[in-house]
Protein backbone atom coordinates (compact mmCIF):
# COMPACT_ATOMS: atom_id res chain seq x y z
CA UNK A 1 0.00 0.00 0.00
CA UNK A 2 2.83 2.38 0.89
CA UNK A 3 4.54 1.79 -2.47
CA UNK A 4 1.29 2.27 -4.35
CA UNK A 5 0.59 5.62 -2.67
CA UNK A 6 4.17 6.78 -3.18
CA UNK A 7 3.96 5.83 -6.87
CA UNK A 8 0.98 8.23 -7.09
CA UNK A 9 3.08 11.05 -5.63
CA UNK A 10 1.64 10.89 -2.12
CA UNK A 11 3.66 11.52 1.00
CA UNK A 12 3.18 8.53 3.27
CA UNK A 13 3.62 8.16 7.03
CA UNK A 14 3.14 4.83 8.78
CA UNK A 15 2.18 4.45 12.44
CA UNK A 16 2.25 1.37 14.66
CA UNK A 17 -1.00 2.22 16.41
CA UNK A 18 -3.91 4.63 16.50
CA UNK A 19 -2.51 6.27 19.63
CA UNK A 20 0.85 6.84 17.90
CA UNK A 21 -0.99 8.57 15.04
CA UNK A 22 -3.10 10.69 17.41
CA UNK A 23 -0.02 12.23 19.08
CA UNK A 24 1.91 12.63 15.85
CA UNK A 25 2.68 16.08 14.43
CA UNK A 26 1.70 14.66 11.00
CA UNK A 27 -1.91 14.35 12.15
CA UNK A 28 -2.62 18.02 11.41
CA UNK A 29 -1.48 17.76 7.79
CA UNK A 30 -2.97 14.33 7.03
CA UNK A 31 -5.13 14.54 3.91
CA UNK A 32 -6.33 10.92 4.04
CA UNK A 33 -6.15 8.26 6.72
CA UNK A 34 -6.02 4.56 5.91
CA UNK A 35 -6.56 2.36 8.96
CA UNK A 36 -7.23 -1.29 9.62
CA UNK A 37 -10.51 -2.09 11.31
CA UNK A 38 -8.75 -4.55 13.64
CA UNK A 39 -5.98 -2.80 15.57
CA UNK A 40 -4.83 -3.34 19.15
CA UNK A 41 -6.23 -1.05 21.86
CA UNK A 42 -8.23 1.15 19.44
CA UNK A 43 -10.01 -0.15 16.34
CA UNK A 44 -10.13 1.78 13.09
CA UNK A 45 -13.75 2.70 13.75
CA UNK A 46 -12.92 3.87 17.29
CA UNK A 47 -10.11 5.98 15.84
CA UNK A 48 -12.50 7.57 13.35
CA UNK A 49 -15.10 8.18 16.07
CA UNK A 50 -12.42 9.87 18.17
CA UNK A 51 -11.51 12.16 15.28
CA UNK A 52 -15.17 13.05 14.77
CA UNK A 53 -15.69 13.73 18.49
CA UNK A 54 -12.72 16.12 18.54
CA UNK A 55 -13.89 17.91 15.36
CA UNK A 56 -10.70 16.77 13.60
CA UNK A 57 -12.28 14.52 11.00
CA UNK A 58 -9.92 13.24 8.30
CA UNK A 59 -11.26 11.49 5.20
CA UNK A 60 -10.76 7.86 6.17
CA UNK A 61 -10.49 4.54 4.36
CA UNK A 62 -10.92 1.45 6.52
CA UNK A 63 -9.55 -1.92 5.47
CA UNK A 64 -10.23 -5.33 6.95
CA UNK A 65 -9.43 -8.98 6.52
CA UNK A 66 -12.56 -9.81 8.53
CA UNK A 67 -15.45 -8.15 6.71
CA UNK A 68 -18.64 -7.67 8.66
CA UNK A 69 -21.70 -6.10 7.03
CA UNK A 70 -22.84 -4.47 10.28
CA UNK A 71 -19.41 -2.95 10.89
CA UNK A 72 -19.29 -1.73 7.29
CA UNK A 73 -22.75 -0.16 7.58
CA UNK A 74 -21.77 1.56 10.84
CA UNK A 75 -18.49 2.87 9.40
CA UNK A 76 -20.13 4.30 6.30
CA UNK A 77 -22.96 5.82 8.36
CA UNK A 78 -20.33 7.55 10.52
CA UNK A 79 -18.79 9.08 7.40
CA UNK A 80 -15.89 6.80 6.50
CA UNK A 81 -15.14 7.28 2.78
CA UNK A 82 -14.53 3.60 1.96
CA UNK A 83 -14.60 0.24 3.70
CA UNK A 84 -12.41 -2.22 1.78
CA UNK A 85 -11.95 -5.93 2.15
CA UNK A 86 -8.52 -7.55 2.01
CA UNK A 87 -6.91 -8.60 -0.21
CA UNK A 88 -7.10 -5.12 -1.69
CA UNK A 89 -7.33 -4.42 -5.39
CA UNK A 90 -4.99 -1.58 -6.36
CA UNK A 91 -7.56 0.11 -8.61
CA UNK A 92 -10.21 0.03 -5.89
CA UNK A 93 -7.80 1.52 -3.36
CA UNK A 94 -6.79 4.27 -5.81
CA UNK A 95 -10.46 5.09 -6.45
CA UNK A 96 -11.06 5.38 -2.70
CA UNK A 97 -7.97 7.55 -2.28
CA UNK A 98 -9.21 9.88 -5.02
CA UNK A 99 -12.63 10.08 -3.37
CA UNK A 100 -11.05 10.83 0.00
CA UNK A 101 -8.84 13.57 -1.42
CA UNK A 102 -11.78 15.09 -3.34
CA UNK A 103 -13.86 14.95 -0.16
CA UNK A 104 -11.15 16.84 1.69
CA UNK A 105 -11.11 19.60 -0.94
CA UNK A 106 -14.91 19.95 -1.13
CA UNK A 107 -16.15 22.96 0.86
CA UNK A 108 -18.61 21.99 3.57
CA UNK A 109 -21.29 24.20 5.06
CA UNK A 110 -22.31 27.76 4.22
CA UNK A 111 -19.61 30.16 3.09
Amino acid sequence: MRRLFKSLGCTVAVFRSASEFLVSPERASTACLVADVQMPRMTGIELYEHLVSTARTIPTILVTAYPDDKVQERALRLGVVCYLRKPLEGAELIDCLRCALAFRRTPRGPS
